[in-house]
């Protein structure tokens, strides 16, 4: 049974504004998937670092492969996307932007087209269902795959983003951030903002790409992805803590993430304390809940419990995301409205 506090944290309403797809398949959605494909012969523990554990960030991405051999159809996708934006409304999430990178496999005749028209889909067919949430989607440019890849992709973004009725709202960079440099792909990234995709980049992911994150953030990008190593203190650079300040770009924070991909030491040295502290836009996220066996609730508790922050200003920091979104400023304005329906009953069930 649930205590007050978790169920304070769970009942919040809450924006999630950085959750990869396939990252975010959860325990019992991936045993559907081994269920189909036995021949594979994966296991739990090959898709998801449990409590205790933690892995490089290299090891990380390999268990992004094996899921990717999961879901390699697009009812496989369907299937997946619709248990995600479930999973997340369960968990008191109003709004949830999803990104995830088209993929094409020839195996299955599954393409990149097919592969964003079906995660579009699962949106549509959740909407009806009438949950208590809101879906957009970010598609995402892997790194790995270089120029002509990113500019196909940024096509694709943009025609969804036309088509879609603004349910693609923004283009993502990620990808293993050891391969490739993201200046590479800076035309690629302009076009995305030029033809009116925003902008959300992984940026300083791992020491030493103050070059890289000095070029992307001259775009400059509407919000940034981990910035881990943006700041001197661990090695960034004052300059980019500059411009990021200057243009008051948002982060994107996911603190177990960091922690089980070693990338940062404990969850008490986060640079989320160093970013709230000086009063700059971030936001509270789950990175891949499935991967890290985490929630966005759990993430807002180990906020609250690390960093001594009390419920109202775990709920000043849920209410400002909506601010960050890439939503409508209607629908902004809705969401502003549904928060403060919720907290008087909130507060009222669960005193601080």
């Amino acid at each position: 049974m649930e205590n007050e506090v978790d169920l304070f944290y769970r009942q919040m309403p809450k924006v999630e504004l950085h959750a990869h797809l396939n990252g975010s398949v959860s325990f019992s959605t991936i045993e559907k998937l081994t269920a189909r494909k036995p021949h594979l012969n994966i296991e739990h523990n090959m898709t998801a670092i449990c409590s205790g554990q933690r892995r490089t960030l290299d090891e990380c991405f390999q268990v992004f492969k094996v899921i990717h051999q999961l879901v390699d159809t697009e009812e496989d996708i369907l299937m997946v996307a619709k248990d995600v934006i479930r999973q997340f409304a369960d968990d008191g999430v109003k709004y949830l932007e999803l990104r995830s990178t088209p993929r094409e496999e020839k195996n299955t005749g599954m393409t990149r087209r097919s592969y964003v028209q079906t995660v579009i889909e699962a949106i549509s067919q959740c909407g009806n269902e009438g949950l208590d949430i809101e879906v957009r989607f970010l598609v995402s440019v892997d790194r790995r795959h270089g120029f002509e890849v990113a500019m196909e992709t940024v096509k694709l973004a943009e025609d969804f983003m036309l088509s879609t009725d603004g349910l693609v709202v923004g283009l993502d960079l990620s990808g293993d951030p050891t391969v490739g440099h993201g200046g590479d792909l800076l035309p690629a990234l302009q076009k995305a903002k030029n033809c009116g995709l925003k902008l959300s980049l992984h940026m300083s992911e791992v020491p030493s790409q103050v070059d890289e994150s000095e070029l992307l953030l001259n775009i400059p990008p509407d919000r940034i992805g981990h910035g881990t190593f943006l700041h001197p203190e661990v090695g960034g650079a004052q300059s980019l803590v500059d411009k990021v300040t200057m243009n008051n770009i948002p982060l994107e924070l996911c603190l177990t993430s960091n922690v089980k991909g070693q990338t940062v030491s404990s969850y008490s040295n986060h640079h989320f304390l160093y970013w709230y502290n000086k009063g700059h836009p971030v936001v509270i996220c789950t990175d891949d809940r499935g991967v890290f066996c985490t929630e966005l609730s759990r993430e807002y508790q180990l906020v609250a419990s690390t960093f001594g922050l009390s419920q109202e200003d775990m709920w000043s920091l849920s209410h400002k995301a909506i601010d960050y979104t890439f939503a409508s400023a209607s629908l902004k304005e809705q969401l502003h409205r549904r928060w403060l329906e919720l907290r008087p009953s909130l507060f009222q069930t669960v005193p601080n």
